[in-house]
């Protein structure tokens, strides 16, 4: 049994660092703001994490649309 949760841990544990990972990756790049998992992480992260990110965003990619998220209401500005 000590075993089985061992594994189920460590299994969610590199689940986490990997998502993690993933979505530090998105907003960190200066390629595009329309990764469509990397949208769908920051989408998924608590509200302040989020809020972060978007604006961490917004500083690479000021003169583009923002992506699903970090849009206001209209859709076409930056929260």
């Amino acid at each position: 049994m000590k075993r089985l949760l061992r594994l189920l841990l460590t299994i969610a544990l590199a689940v986490v660092i990997f998502t993690g990972f993933r979505w530090y990756r998105y907003i960190t790049n200066t390629d595009s703001p329309y990764d469509e998992i990397g949208i769908t992480l920051n989408n998924a992260m608590p509200g302040p994490i989020n809020s972060w990110g978007c604006a961490k965003l917004k500083t690479t990619f000021a003169g583009s649309l923002p992506p699903l998220g970090c849009a206001g209401a209209d859709g076409t500005q930056w929260k």
